[in-house]
């Protein structure tokens, strides 16, 4: 038998590695980043064109490298960063496995510039696929220039993977903030398609996160630090009145390095117990210093998962870190048992002053004056009882006591205070009901129709918006006066991305400038008191929802403006929602459905209900 193992090709291992660690544009733009951080920089430029698809440039201002160092970057397992297995249990650099440009260059044209700070001129590569296309010196500025162009060119079926610009985009706006926030005396510069989008100068992490996420957050952030022997913790957490529905602003770093905790955000949430609505996640921004010998981060090629030696003490110096700021700062309600209520002031007179009682006395008052006589003047007059006969006219007559067909009657289901006459009462009981303020049940011709009232709710809104932002005949109920709310900036590009579909369906915007938005228009559908909740709601819907899948921009709003806006559960229907919920679910185009693909009604058969009884 003949031998059948052999070494793969370096080009081929080259792209089975590019596998694991290019996932798509946001992953070269972690490395190359890191990259420039490791390298020493001061100003970190990075440039964005199609979402990455085309350009992925970054720019830094660090010690660069040598013609030599140039050539082996680009090599499997070269690295300058570690040198022995001991190494991995010391470190404190963010690349270390010497496969990142190796992995970048075998599946993308690129183009690299570089100079030391004693060298007086550079050298230029150009690699495609991984061969080396050309090699020259160059006068460039001291440090490096990486080029990424045309990602997965010679990998058509990845690039059919990936997302839209726009989607793209977003995750790559992610790995910026990571990186941003966890080095806040670097510049960062922020380029997309020609346009700046974050210029951001050196400071405190505190004015960092400001920079980033809109200088309403300023007000937003309670201090956290705590110094144990095993960790110390430093950072910022949101106060519980901002806690969103989405999971966006969440962040932990361990030693400079951004990482994801499921088990450690538990702590964090577990702090907040109590103080937020269950639906909520709270914002925060934690960095962590532990000792590199108690943390494996080389457990995932994307290093963002690690393990601590010791996780169930972190968790718990960390839930008590976060408790101890929430209540230190006056976040948290204190109980005070020694504190008697009885004696505080009322709000409403806190600021008012004493008031001297007044005593009038009516002089002319007689006690042996009789009822029937009132003053008059200077005179008694007796007070005339003619007439009192008139208050009963009319009464005499005979009354229809058969005649109640317009006897309004009000069931227990009309909370709404809607009132039917007897026959309509009758008549909309014998129809539905509703069953545990969660069903809708009827009664059809094979036996007994039970409607999910919140999924049937959802498909009808659902289809009513998709056709609006198509038709764009979405009908909007104008504000007396414009309503301003504020977002940060990557909310603001969500709203001006999806601005034309929601002016489809009623919304309208005075305008959308710099973390503030004026809404003058709503749809008819949309509270006025709830505008700030539904817009909240649906950004964090779109982000969240327009990834998972290969469905429209116009769908997925559609399904967060339906998930938003339809019955809750526990919610107390009259009899004409109930008739009108069953009419419009089945004249949807796909009534079997909620807009989530779950189940909206079932029926039970006559048969069924008589087994029950056999």
């Amino acid at each position: 038998m003949t031998d059948i193992i052999k070494l793969l090709p370096d080009h081929v291992a080259n792209q089975i590695a590019a596998g694991e660690v290019v996932q798509r544009p946001a992953s070269v733009v972690k490395e190359l980043l890191e990259n420039a951080i490791d390298a020493g920089a001061t100003i970190i430029k990075l440039i964005v064109k199609d979402g990455g698809k085309a350009l992925i440039q970054v720019v830094d201002d660090g010690s660069g490298m040598s013609e030599t160092d140039a050539r082996l970057s680009f090599e499997r397992h070269a690295t300058s960063k570690i040198s022995s297995a001991q190494d991995l249990f010391n470190l404190r650099t963010k690349g270390f496995r010497g496969e990142a440009l190796a992995s970048i260059a075998a599946i993308a044209h690129v183009d690299m510039q570089t100079r030391t700070h004693t060298n007086e001129v550079g050298v230029h590569i150009k690699i495609e696929g991984s061969k080396i296309v050309s090699q020259e010196v160059v006068a460039t500025p001291k440090g490096t220039s990486i080029s990424v162009k045309n990602l997965f060119f010679n990998i058509p079926a990845r690039r059919n993977f990936l997302k839209s610009n726009q989607v793209e985009l977003r995750h790559i706006t992610d790995e910026f903030h990571r990186v941003a926030l966890v080095h806040p005396n670097i510049e960062f510069h922020f380029y997309n398609n020609g346009s700046e989008i974050f210029n951001l100068p050196k400071g405190k992490p505190r004015q960092r996160i400001s920079h980033i996420f809109g200088s309403r957050m300023e007000d937003r952030l309670v201090p956290v630090n705590e110094e144990t022997e095993v960790v110390k913790i430093s950072g910022f957490i949101c106060k519980p009145e901002f806690a969103k529905k989405s999971r966006g602003e969440q962040f932990f770093f361990a030693n400079d390095r951004f990482i994801k905790s499921p088990y450690l955000h538990h702590a964090v949430s577990a702090a907040f117990e109590g103080l937020i609505k269950p639906d909520t996640y709270p914002g925060y921004f934690i960095y962590l210093e532990v000792d590199p010998s108690s943390i494996d981060i080389n457990i995932h090629p994307t290093k963002t998962e690690v393990k601590f030696d010791d996780e169930n003490t972190l968790y718990a110096i960390l839930r008590s870190t976060v408790k101890h700021s929430l209540g230190q700062f006056n976040v948290a309600p204190i109980l005070d048992f020694d504190h008697d209520p009885n004696l505080d002031t009322p709000y409403a007179y806190k600021e008012k002053g004493a008031v001297l009682p007044k005593v009038t006395v009516d002089a002319t008052f007689n006690p042996f004056q009789e009822a029937t006589e009132r003053r008059s003047g200077g005179s008694f007059q007796k007070v005339s009882a003619k007439g009192w006969e008139d208050l009963y006219e009319g009464l005499d007559e005979d009354l229809d006591t058969d005649n109640f067909s317009s006897l309004a009657i009000e069931s227990d289901s009309d909370v709404q205070g809607t009132m039917y006459t007897d026959d309509e009462v009758g008549e909309h009981l014998a129809t539905t009901f509703q069953l545990r303020r969660k069903y809708v049940v009827s009664t059809v011709k094979s036996g007994m129709l039970v409607i999910h009232q919140n999924r049937a709710h959802e498909r009808i809104l659902f289809e009513k918006f998709l056709g609006e932002i198509t038709v764009k005949e979405g009908v909007s109920q104008q504000l007396l006066f414009p309503l301003e709310l504020s977002f940060n900036t990557q909310e603001l590009g969500i709203l001006q991305e999806i601005k034309d579909s929601l002016t489809n369906i009623g919304f309208a915007f005075e305008s959308l400038e710099e973390e503030t938005v004026k809404v003058t228009g709503v749809p008819l559908v949309v509270p006025e008191s709830g505008i700030g909740t539904v817009l909240d709601r649906l950004i964090a819907d779109y982000m969240e929802g327009f990834d998972t899948g290969s469905i429209s921009q116009a769908e997925v709003l559609a399904q967060a403006l339906s998930k938003n806006l339809a019955v809750r559960t526990g919610e107390i229907l009259d009899q004409e929602s109930q008739l009108a919920l069953v009419n419009n679910l089945f004249a949807c185009k796909e009534p079997t459905l909620s807009p989530f693909q779950k189940l909206t009604y079932t029926i039970i058969s006559e048969g069924d209900i008589d087994k029950k009884f056999s």
